[in-house]
């Protein structure tokens, strides 16, 4: 069984909720399979509905006047007795339908059922449920599984994971055996990656011509979905997901549009990357001026990185042979962009707003991201010169950033230098803002009036 961390919001919401909740992301990542997982242990009633697979729910929703008509409606097609006050009704592939939000508050305001909802982001289309007022549904972005997931899945214990988590918080270096373990199971990741069947595929059989598979078979699904829409909207999203491999290969990461087409400017290709970024398949990593607070404030979207939603579907474009000098960790191979685009998947799932810092007189930082309220760099280094980094020097040196410490993920293990804390790159899975415990303010206007 594979455990999600997104299976703790969606029990909280079935025990307590009351608005709609709506699991969202890309295909493949497992959403579906989650919801119905939870409402079965639940032990709560449930029917299911998907808009796919029963298209002739779009017109049962659509023809409606109000909620009590459409829930007559509903207890027709349902192939079970709805119970008032008790019956949770899941809707699924919920993008096939543009008006649900419209129809889901009326059914939530009626108050008879609850309504928890699945979609997918590459229909594009449930970027209306982001732009509208939506005070009656939760919504809960979900991704493929982070390093954590994985090596949870993969049988690690989480006596050992809470081991790990206090060495990153006491800053001890890692036993070298269990150093070294953690360290194949990152290069395993880097081939596996985090979509839910291949990680399932693997753990079933530990083949890797056969996850290799599963990634090819997700990626025809998401082309598929592309062609769909460049037709309808003239979009170039086949040819930028295709260069992407080969633009996270070159030294210098950014996204270059001449790769698509020469002379090409980045208005003219705004939609397409959004589309890629709001369909969840894509990960852009924008450009600051300047690593100080607040980071958004120099925030420039027409430089960017752009990587993959997931490490797995990156690597698939490798060879065989490659995939192997990879677990053996060869030296001839560079594995900067496979490290690099795990660093972006976890700081997304983390939810962190993610940049990178480049500079003429100071150079490129990899990341740069605001922890616990301090602007913290990190440097991704995937190979032994990991001491090296000119870089991050010049920015640590210059006082008007004020940075307190910057992190160097690499193979090596815990080591402070100065301002420069050097972690095992795994250890990624730990870099998380503290949740706040206090956030209640109230203001003394006492002596202001009568």
């Amino acid at each position: 069984m594979i455990e999600r961390k997104a299976k703790v919001t969606v029990n909280e919401w079935i025990t307590h909720g009351n608005d709609a909740f709506l699991l969202t992301g890309a295909r493949q990542i497992g959403k579906t399979y989650l919801i119905r997982q939870c409402l079965k242990e639940s032990g709560y009633p449930y029917i299911e509905f998907n808009f796919i697979e029963q298209p002739e729910l779009v017109n049962l929703f659509a023809g409606a006047k109000d909620a009590k008509e459409l829930l007559m409606r509903l207890s027709v097609v349902a192939k079970e007795p709805l119970e008032q006050g008790k019956t949770i009704i899941f809707l699924d592939e919920i993008q096939e339908f543009k008006d649900i939000v419209t129809r889901i508050k009326f059914l939530v305001e009626d108050g008879t059922f609850r309504y928890i909802m699945s979609g997918s982001l590459l229909g594009v289309e449930l970027n209306d449920l982001r732009s509208a007022p939506v005070g009656y549904l939760e919504i809960y972005d979900m991704y493929p599984l982070d390093f954590k997931e994985f090596v949870r899945a993969a049988g690690l214990k989480n006596d050992v994971i809470l081991m790990l988590e206090d060495h990153f918080k006491k800053r001890n270096p890692v036993d070298d055996f269990i150093h070294s373990k953690m360290l194949d199971l990152f290069y395993l990741y880097l081939i596996v990656g985090g979509m839910p069947e291949a990680v399932a595929v693997y753990l079933e059989t530990n083949d890797l011509a056969k996850v290799a598979k599963v990634h090819e078979k997700i990626i025809r699904l998401y082309k598929t979905d592309f062609s769909k829409y460049e037709k309808n909207y003239k979009l170039k999203l086949q040819e930028i997901y295709d260069a992407m491999p080969g633009q996270l290969d070159q030294k210098n990461k950014r996204f270059q549009l001449n790769a698509i087409e020469k002379g090409m400017s980045y208005d003219r290709l705004k939609n397409d990357f959004l589309w890629l970024k709001d369909a969840g398949v894509a990960i852009p990593v924008y450009n600051i001026s300047e690593p100080k607070l607040p980071l958004i404030i120099s925030e420039n979207r027409n430089l960017f990185k752009l990587f993959f939603s997931d490490v797995g579907l990156l690597t698939s474009c490798y060879s065989n042979q490659v995939k192997l000098a990879i677990l053996n960790k060869e030296k001839a191979i560079n594995n900067g962009a496979l490290f690099e685009n795990v660093v972006a998947q976890e700081l997304l799932a983390k939810r962190h707003k993610e940049y990178y810092f480049n500079s003429k007189q100071q150079g490129e930082l990899d990341f740069v991201i605001e922890l616990d309220g301090k602007v913290v760099p990190l440097e991704i280094k995937s190979g032994k010169d990991y001491k090296r980094h000119s870089a991050l020097n010049n920015v640590l040196k210059n006082e008007n950033y004020k940075i307190e410490e910057a992190y160097i993920l690499s193979e090596g293990n815990i080591e402070i230098e100065g301002k420069r804390v050097y972690m095992p790159i795994y250890m990624i899975m730990f870099l998380e803002n503290t949740e706040l415990t206090n956030t209640i303010y109230k203001i003394d206007l006492d002596g202001l009036g009568e």
